[in-house]
This record gives C-alpha cells, structure tokens and sequence, in this order.
C-alpha cells in the first residue's frame, strides 16, 4: 500500500494539532500558507510547496486550515480536481455554501469531512453513550458553556467574512447539541456587546437557545474573555431518569447522577481520553476513506452546524426567534 500524501493549506495555530496527527499517522506531508509553512515543514517533517494549486496536484487528500471566509474555496479546487477534503470548522460562512461544498464532493465521488473535533473528545463521546443506552431517560434539557481568550487575528472579528464569536467559538457546542438531540426548529440568540459595522467587540459573550425537532431545549454560552484567562468549558444534559455533566474547571472528571442498576457501582469513567483527539478525529477519516464509510461528523453535520449558526446571527440582528426547515432527504449526508 501506498503512503498516503496529505496537503496542508495554512500554517496557524491549528494547523499542528492536524500535522502532529498526519505525522503519527505515517502520511507523507506538504504544506502552503502565505506565511508560516517553512516553520511547520521543518517542525513536521513536511514538504514546503509554493502555492495552493501545486499543493493539490501532488496529494491524495487537502486539509484545510486557514480562516473561515477561505474554506468553501480551497475546498472546491480541491475537489474538483479529485482529492479528498478534510475542512476544519466551520465548513463555509453559509449553509448554502457549505451544501454546495457537499455537492460538488458527492458528484466528484470524493470524501468531505467536517473538522468537527468536540466529537473526538472522550467527555463528550461518553455522555453520548450514556444518553443512547438511555441512562438518564428521556432527555429534556442541554446546558453548555465554553469560554477562553478572545482570538488575536484581526479576521475572527469579521462576522461578513466567517468569523464571530457563534460561529467560530460556539459551533463546537451547536454540532454537539444535534448530535445528542437531534435536527433544531428554532433558533434565538443575542449577544452582548452587539456587533457594530462588522467588527465583533472583545470581551464578548453570546447566549444562543436551541429548540430541537425532539422537543430538547439546548442553551449555549460563549464568552472571549479577556487576554490570558483560563479555557473552560463545561455540559449538562439533564432527562427523564438523570444527568451527566462534565466540567473541565473542577475535578476533571466527567460524572452521571442516575439510578444505578441493582449491585452496580456509582458511574464515574474518567476523563481525559488516551490519544488527542485530534489524532483520533484524523484516524477515523483515514479508516473512512479505507473502508467506504462514513466518519462520525459527516458532510450534513457540516452543513447543519453552519445552518444553526447563520440563523443565531439572523436571530441577533432581528431581536426574535428564527425558525429551520427540514432538509430534503437526498440532500448531503
């Protein structure tokens, strides 16, 4: 078997999470990026490349990591000249961007796959499971919270080209809020202090409720704090029969208060995962492609999460809830 040939495009911060995980993962790595690649290429064992489109003539998949305004567009190229495509989050600054990104991989019979790493994290994997074994019932209510530095790159402040605080920062939370409670009917949101002529002010924080299909209500908060406070985040999803909570500021440990079947122990898995999460969100795509089948965040993921976050927005600017239609079922996966 051939060694798989990654294409990194941008060399920001999150950029090494991604080429630690390809590097571990035995791929042959090439990078581009306006500034920065040299560093990541001596760093990773990559191969520097002059411009995008070199980079993609030489790769079998393209793993974008540049600002959000850019990602339907390298995503695009890339597909159209046949290469798989790993997109981190989010997948466009609009869902009809994001399902013509999933258009195009699914007639060119390429793989897309969402950066979706909440997915990954062990915490959050686990309450999952808790919530399908049914654990703690019947799930009626989800808290989440996330909250850290505010970003210092002038374009996450730019909600017009893909930045803002909801999408950038309380995505992560919106996609894990549908996959614990299904597809949302409405959104309302606001955000203190509002945005003004496009630039998002910081401290800022966001509060966005989520009415799902299944009757679920979902509230997450979003915060960039002040330079050099502490990232924490935390989520509870409380049912019928229970809860599970986790939160990453107090014992690290993620925790479900639930009637316990007769002789059992008092449910308390630990925290932090073997690998990074990262490394397991690159892994699972790899297998995917290997073996013809979806990964955990799939391309509709992608496109629900940005859809969810766009009406956040809409419902900012209007001072009223915003209401999603179901999607047709042929649309993306």
């Amino acid at each position: 078997m051939s060694t798989l040939k990654v294409g990194l495009i941008g060399a920001g911060g999150i950029s090494r999470v991604h080429a630690d995980a390809w590097r571990a993962l035995g791929a042959e790595g090439f990078v581009t990026s306006l500034e920065g690649a040299d560093e990541i290429a001596a760093e990773y064992g990559f191969t520097e490349v002059a411009d995008v489109d070199t980079l993609i003539d030489r790769v079998d998949v393209v793993d974008i990591v540049t600002p959000s305004s850019t990602h339907a567009d390298f995503a695009l190229r890339a597909i159209a000249r046949g290469r798989h495509v790993v997109c981190e989050k989010p997948l466009a600054p609009t869902a009809a961007d994001a399902a013509a990104v999933a258009r195009a991989a699914d007639a060119a019979g390429v793989r897309l796959f969402p950066a979706h790493v909440v997915r990954y994290m062990g915490e959050y994997r686990k309450i999952k499971e808790t919530i399908d074994a049914g654990r703690i019932g019947t799930v009626a209510v989800q808290r989440f919270s996330r909250a850290g530095s505010a970003p210092l790159t002038p374009w996450f402040f730019r909600e017009s080209t893909g930045g803002g605080v909801v999408r950038d920062l309380m995505i992560h939370d919106i996609d894990q809020a549908m996959w614990f409670a299904g597809p949302v009917a409405q959104v309302f949101a606001v955000q203190n202090p509002p945005t003004v002529d496009d630039r998002v002010p910081a401290p800022v924080t966001s509060h966005v409720v989520l009415t799902h299909r299944s009757g679920v209500i979902s509230h997450i908060h979003g915060s960039w704090v002040a330079a050099g406070m502490p990232f924490r985040t935390s989520v509870e999803v409380a049912g019928s029969a229970g809860r599970v909570r986790y939160d990453s500021a107090e014992d690290l440990s993620l925790r479900t208060d639930a009637v316990a079947a007769p002789g059992s122990p008092d449910y308390l898995p630990p925290m932090s995962p073997q690998e990074s999460p990262y490394y397991a969100e690159i892994a699972d795509f790899v297998t995917a492609i290997a073996e013809g089948r979806d990964a955990l965040v799939t391309p509709r993921d992608g496109i629900d999460a940005v859809a969810v976050a766009e009406a956040a927005y809409a419902s900012i600017a209007a001072g009223a809830p915003v209401s999603l239609t179901a999607e047709a079922e042929e649309d993306p996966r």
